[in-house]
């Protein structure tokens, strides 16, 4: 059972040192060293973390953090630095916690901790990700207020009960763990869109024509499976946002066929494999809405239809997503008629 417990609180110390490591490592040491907390035998091996220099430093470093944690963009940067830093220092954490043990639990203690701190850091590095989508900083500085009570409020109930602290860790890993495909899918889209917009400049002319061919990624996987069977009006790139039946953040394309007027197709892979959802449009309004990091195509379904839909394009494509929701809209206002085919102009591969 003592076993036990060293283990519960080995693995909570190296979750909450995945999230925040200079303020486990200062809160920590501040309270050994304050004599705020009486370590029992098992936990000698900690006093070390009260030594002056090491509560200095691992000070000094939560100073910088506390700001940087608080500025857009800036958060995630120091998260990127951190990737190796935290999980290294949660394993390192978890090793002081038992001290004297066996080689063999000591690999694999270090294991176990080197993993959970990756997981909470990454829970961590996705969520500033998905706040920094926009501009405003409130977000940021809620998200690091709430990390940083939640380490104080995990010191506490590790000291208290290590081992509902560490069932409770284990819940919340195993619920991202749940959702890490989603989580991953958005960080990507994130990523792509924000280097997209810093690395390429706006093109505010207007296209002359729409393109009309898919793009290299998707044209061999829907050619040969035959997937839409007409002819394509235009096809752009373009990543998925909400919408019915459709996952958030699949890179794909949005298509429109001449022989339905009122309907397009969002096409993209899925798991390797071809994914294809028709939207019907009849009734509905189109919305071009430029966003901190891309430009929006939305479509609002008649009254009573169902969820709205989302496609984002890279913010240097503005021009180009005006017109297309110029399309749809005169699309919706006339009757079918026919439409010339253009001729293909490259695109850009998504």
């Amino acid at each position: 059972m003592e076993r036990f417990n060293l283990l519960s609180v080995a693995l909570g110390l190296a979750c909450l040192a995945g999230i925040n490591l200079y303020l486990t490592v200062f809160a920590t040491g501040l309270a050994i060293n304050l004599h705020w907390i009486v370590l029992s035998p098992n936990y000698h091996s900690l006093e070390v973390l009260g030594h002056p220099w090491i509560i200095t430093i691992a000070g000094v470093l939560y100073f910088l953090e506390f700001f940087a944690d608080k500025i857009p963009w800036m958060d995630s940067a120091w998260d990127a630095v951190h990737t190796v830093i935290r999980p290294i220092g949660g394993a390192l954490l978890a090793l002081q916690v038992l001290g004297h043990s066996t080689p063999t639990f000591d690999v694999l203690v270090v294991l176990l901790a080197g993993g959970t701190s990756l997981v909470t850091h990454t829970a961590k590095a996705s969520s500033r990700l998905m706040a920094n989508s926009s501009p405003e900083p409130f977000s940021n500085i809620g998200l690091s207020v709430a990390e940083d009570i939640a380490v104080f409020g995990g010191l506490v109930l590790i000291h208290y009960n290590p081992i509902l602290a560490l069932s409770l860790f284990a819940f919340a890993i195993v619920a991202f763990l749940y959702f890490a495909p989603k989580v991953l899918r958005s960080m990507k889209a994130k990523i792509w869109l924000a280097l997209t917009k810093l690395n390429g400049p706006a093109d505010l002319r207007r296209p002359s024509s729409l393109p009309i061919a898919l793009p290299a990624r998707l044209a061999p996987t829907f050619s040969k499976q035959n997937v839409l069977g007409e002819t394509i009006a235009w096809a752009v790139p373009c990543i998925s946002g909400r919408g019915r039946r459709i996952p958030a953040n699949l890179f794909g394309a949005l298509v429109a066929t001449n022989e339905e007027p009122h309907k397009i197709v969002f096409v993209a892979k899925k798991s390797g494999r071809g994914f294809c959802q028709t939207i019907e449009l009849e009734g509905s309004t189109i919305a071009h809405e430029p966003q901190f990091l891309s430009e929006n195509l939305v479509i609002f379904p008649k009254a009573g239809r169902g969820p709205r839909y989302c496609f984002m394009l890279t913010r240097s494509r503005g021009a180009l997503v005006g017109q297309i929701a110029e399309y749809l809209r005169q699309r919706l206002s006339s009757p079918p008629v026919a439409v010339e085919t253009l001729a293909p102009e490259p695109v850009a591969h998504v």
